[in-house]
């Protein structure tokens, strides 16, 4: 019980964390859309709460933002972002904890194989939300929005994220756990 409620308590502290970050790259649309700084939270809530908790503050998230502040616009930005980073929660999440050891190169597999989930989901929920609204999503316009624009916040992620939890291990708030030593390393 008192596991849920912490990672309950911290699960909100990164919802907290994503509706408060866009404020500061927002101010100009097109800084906000290549450091994509609702990421950030969802992916460390995925690592340090689990799969779970990641995937809802992913879904929730850009939601809540879009009701709340108007920005992302709801249609087709923010449902399409829900789905995104509920990818990044979720995957992340399963991937790290079924990682034989914790540690930064397991941190490392998790975060790009969440990072290119995400990123194939969000480009498949735009096609289907497009096309019911009678446009087309193509393939240059997948690849513009999920990776050439993204290329600072793809770069703050891969930086950013392990430095983050580098931080919390040698605080002791996450722990990683290094694969065992061979005989000549010892």
């Amino acid at each position: 019980m008192k596991d849920k409620i912490k990672k309950l308590t911290l699960s909100a502290m990164f919802m907290a964390i994503g509706l408060a970050l866009p404020f500061l790259t927002g101010q100009i649309k097109t800084v906000g859309n290549m450091l994509c700084p609702m990421h950030i939270p969802v992916l460390l809530c995925g690592l340090i709460c689990g799969w779970q908790y990641g995937a809802a503050v992913g879904l929730i998230l850009p939601l809540l933002r879009s009701a709340t502040f108007g920005m992302p616009p709801m249609y087709p930005t923010a449902i399409a972002m829900a789905f995104e980073l509920m990818t990044y929660g979720l995957v992340i999440g399963v991937l790290y904890s079924r990682s034989r050891w914790k540690c930064v190169i397991a941190l490392y597999r998790s975060l790009i194989a969440a990072m290119l989930a995400g990123r194939a989901v969000w480009g498949i929920v735009q096609i289907v939300l497009l096309g019911l609204g009678g446009s087309v999503f193509t393939f240059r316009a997948f690849m513009v929005g999920a990776f050439l624009n993204a290329i600072p916040g793809i770069i703050l992620q891969l930086v950013l994220i392990p430095a983050v939890m580098v931080a919390l291990n040698r605080t002791g708030l996450v722990r990683f756990t290094p694969a065992p030593k061979t005989p000549e390393e010892a």
